[in-house]
């Protein structure tokens, strides 16, 4: 399995209420519905453990791929072409991590 990990902040101007209607309404179960995903998830970042400092990312979205090529299959898609362009419509410079499970 392949978990992608994305951070994000929200665009200048960008209404934070109607983001995360959005997320949930359309991009969570969009993508929780493709074949090659196992779990999306979508968390708002509250703080940053033992510090007053202000966290560097908005958002975090979680991503469990249990197929690579099956899940590029999926993303080209005409529905997630529209969510991904509705998506980079609301975050600024989405970082895109692909991991891998050390255990």
């Amino acid at each position: 399995m392949t978990r992608i990990v994305v951070l994000f902040n929200l665009k200048p101007g960008v209404d934070v209420e109607e983001y995360e209607r959005w997320a949930r309404s359309t991009d969570l179960p969009t993508v929780n519905g493709l074949e090659s995903v196992d779990a999306f998830t979508v968390h708002k970042v509250t703080g940053l453990l033992g510090k007053d400092d202000q966290p560097p990312y908005e958002y975090v979205e979680i991503i469990d791929v249990n197929d690579m090529q099956t899940f590029g299959e999926n993303v080209s898609t005409e529905t997630m072409r529209k969510v991904a362009s509705e998506f980079q419509g609301f975050a600024d410079a989405p970082v895109f991590m692909l991991t891998d499970s050390v255990d």
